[in-house]
């Protein structure tokens, strides 16, 4: 009988959630294989197994708090692996197709491996969304860690297949039970959300914050996309964003107005000769924001290949600690969700965060003439404390020139 314990979690971090189970007792293990997944402040960690066998007792339950060191769950060890294999499959399979069953089918009982459960291969998350959506899970490609579905590819099948709208034509039946009722549900706050309501509310308790606003004119960056981005990806092998651009024109701004990639450690302000630019990144549950470090000597091709390769990892929930820590200035693009405009909270203990928004054709004065050009929003939250509203402005306007002019970018102006 071996024992699976909390694994170290990385620097000052003590103690986790447990997110969910990956085995269930009786399931057979492998050396290395997921277990359980636990939810730190700022990603979810898997735990491996040291040994092959069947699992045994799960110790904890979802949603407690483990310690590093804690022991979780035991693992029987050997070549017992594989007879209670055999032994296991008569049992669940009668419950398989009830458990399947909820979500509207049962054909998913085929889809599944041996041995294993269609409800039990759902995260609690992941099977609250089918429930609620309606949609067949054994019809879905799972993008998370080793092919399982997440909750997010089951909201995006749910939005992409307006034509499965039809077949909860059952549900009527379903419905007089409950009508006249109101439901009400409670969750347990994930770790990270408990994390990220707490810093958000500590920069508004600590900073002096304000928010300054301009627009930009993106015709010269989308005219220059277009016509290299099929160029850029066979040579680089990753698309052509706007991240590379403005990531590249912020770093920019950091030289000229230094104030605003400082940040403020008791009496001391702290300037920083390099730009760390954390970028905030859609995760299964959250954003969660990993930092482009020394950003001052990348350039766009090896910007926009570090955040695709955090947006990849996001989603599969491979992220390390140490890739999310520190960071000078932020940059978070809520126009990918179709934001027109906002205003961003600092994440401390950073002075400023530059939040860009969707681009959307407007009617603009050129040269004397009313004439139509897909404009963008920029919003500036800064610590007002250590940055002036003359900095704030003046950072604006560097960044703005160089996204109207890209010229700005190759020539250092």
């Amino acid at each position: 009988m071996a024992d699976v314990k909390v694994p170290v979690l990385g620097e000052s971090i003590t103690e986790a959630t447990v997110g969910e189970w990956l085995k269930n007792p009786g399931d057979p293990v492998k050396v290395d294989e997921p277990i359980a997944s636990l939810e730190t402040d700022k990603v979810s960690v898997e735990v491996p197994s040291t040994v092959a066998g069947i699992m045994g007792e799960q110790l904890v339950k979802v949603g407690d708090t483990v310690e590093v060191g804690a022991v979780i769950a035991t693992i029987t060890e050997g070549g017992a692996a594989a007879s209670p294999a055999p032994a296991a499959t008569p049992t669940p399979a009668p419950t398989a197709p009830a458990a399947v069953a909820s979500y509207g089918s049962s054909s998913p009982a085929q889809g599944q491996a041996p041995g294993s459960d269609g409800a039990a291969a759902l995260s609690p998350s992941v099977r609250r969304a089918v429930l609620e959506t309606g949609v067949d899970p054994s019809n879905l490609q799972g993008t998370g860690r080793d092919g399982r579905l997440t909750k997010e590819d089951v909201m995006t099948a749910a939005q992409n297949k307006p034509a499965a709208a039809p077949a909860p034509a059952a549900a009527p039946t379903a419905a007089p039970a409950s009508s006249g009722g109101r439901k009400e549900e409670r969750v347990r706050m994930t770790r990270l959300r408990q994390t990220v309501a707490k810093r958000l509310k500590e920069a508004q308790n600590t900073a002096a914050m304000l928010t300054t606003f301009n627009d930009v004119d993106m015709t010269a960056v989308i005219e220059a996309r277009t016509k290299y981005k099929d160029l850029f990806e066979k040579k680089h092998g990753v698309r052509l964003g706007f991240m590379g651009f403005f990531v590249k024109a912020a770093v920019m701004a950091l030289k000229d107005i230094p104030a605003v990639n400082a940040s403020i450690e008791g009496d001391e302000i702290v300037y920083h000769d390099y730009a760390d630019i954390s970028v905030a990144v859609s995760a299964p549950n959250g954003l969660v924001v990993p930092v482009i470090r020394d950003a001052q000597d990348l350039s766009v091709s090896g910007i926009e290949k570090t955040i695709g390769d955090f947006g990849k990892r996001a989603k599969e929930g491979t992220l390390k600690m140490d890739e999310m820590k520190g960071g000078t200035f932020t940059i978070s693009n809520g126009g990918v969700f179709g934001s027109l405009m906002s205003t961003p909270i600092i994440n401390p203990p950073q002075s400023a965060v530059l939040g860009l928004h969707r681009i959307e054709e407007r009617p603009v004065v050129r040269n004397g003439q009313v004439v139509v050009r897909p404009m963008m929003y920029l919003a500036l939250s800064y610590d007002h404390r250590l940055i002036d509203g003359r900095e704030a402005v003046t950072f604006l306007v560097a960044l703005k020139n160089a996204i109207e002019d890209p010229t700005r970018l190759l020539i250092d102006l």
